[in-house]
């Protein structure tokens, strides 16, 4: 009978925040996030369950606190910092340059840590109540899901202007965050009620968002695009040198030997082209067409990060006005280096 029932059980759940995260990558045209990604952060999600089991179970002995006080107002903090370092990785190596791929992995990550403490849950076979399960599955679970997207999608919003994140844009995410888990585990209202107000807002709210965020990408791929072919024409017009662009590296050759700026200039011109390449490969991403990268892209790739290095660190911040270099520019590169 008992294994009946975790038959029954363990679709329940397990399935829901599995089909919300494909819900979540239909809606994505762009093609943002790989499946290989979301199985590694939903992987990473799952290993942060673990590691929060064994931090909570020390948390709360060392606070002696009540099992109740504890889900309240502690677990939900060890519990979303954890999952939000996940996160912080992928900002930091610039894995996130939106909205639509943040929301993705933040909402994969909720869902391996939700995935793996459910499985826990089941095996124990300590609660085999239908409506326990049902609140776990439809409830608890996307709402760990929903809360971790909640801290990528503010910190995006909050970052993306910044090449390097500092720390502090990544508190407001995460107070909200655990603020909403908490609210949650409050349980204000009857948990059924609860779980259904999660079924009932986070699906609209979440699709409103994409939707937003997918016009907005439009906008910049549209906008960029114009600017990097324009950057490209001067790059390779026989008035070059007379350019804005051109006497700039002149000025360079006081502060770096020749052969350097000639790889600034080799750099800059490739970077663009890359630049150009991947809005071209996300734009027909957004009209259907999933064209692979191809090898001479990828050689080039590698042939930019050979540049980079002979540049050095200091030949690249010389060089970023004339470098789209905020963190969604980066990620663009990132799109034709996986």
């Amino acid at each position: 009978m008992i294994y009946a029932d975790l038959l029954l059980l363990a679709p329940l759940g397990l399935l829901p925040v599995l089909l919300y995260l494909v819900f979540l990558l239909y809606l994505d045209s762009y093609k943002l996030v790989s499946l290989r990604e979301v199985l590694l952060v939903i992987l990473a999600g799952a290993f942060c369950s673990l590691v929060a089991y064994f931090v909570n179970t020390e948390l709360r002995h060392l606070l002696d606190l009540s099992l109740t006080a504890f889900s309240r107002y502690v677990a939900p903090a060890t519990e979303d910092i954890l999952k939000a370092l996940v996160l912080v990785y992928l900002f930091r190596t610039h894995r996130i340059g939106f909205l639509i791929d943040g929301a993705i992995l933040g909402f994969a990550v909720g869902a391996g840590f939700a995935l793996a403490e459910n499985l826990f849950y089941l095996s124990m076979d300590s609660d085999l109540n239908f409506a326990v399960w049902l609140v776990r599955g439809f409830g608890t679970a996307i709402m760990h899901g929903a809360v971790t997207a909640i801290f990528a999608m503010v910190t995006q919003a909050l970052t993306e202007r910044n090449m390097k994140s500092n720390p502090l844009l990544y508190l407001p995410g995460l107070v909200l965050s655990i603020s909403l888990h908490s609210v949650y585990n409050h349980f204000p209202f009857h948990p059924i009620t609860m779980t259904l107000a999660v079924m009932v807002i986070v699906p609209p709210v979440v699709y409103f968002i994409f939707r937003l965020s997918a016009a907005r990408v439009h906008r910049w791929l549209e906008l960029d695009f114009d600017a990097d072919a324009l950057l490209l024409q001067q790059i390779n017009s026989a008035e070059f040198s007379h350019s804005r662009i051109g006497r700039f590296l002149g000025d360079l050759r006081q502060a770096f030997a020749g052969p350097v700026v000639v790889d600034m200039l080799c750099y800059l011109r490739l970077y663009t082209e890359l630049a150009m390449r991947a809005k071209g490969l996300l734009m027909m991403r957004e009209a259907g067409f999933d064209v692979p990268v191809g090898e001479r892209t990828r050689d080039k790739f590698q042939e930019l990060q050979y540049l980079e290095r002979s540049i050095g660190k200091t030949g690249i911040l010389a060089m970023r006005p004339f470098l789209h270099m905020e963190r969604k520019d980066l990620w663009q590169l990132n799109v034709l280096g996986k």
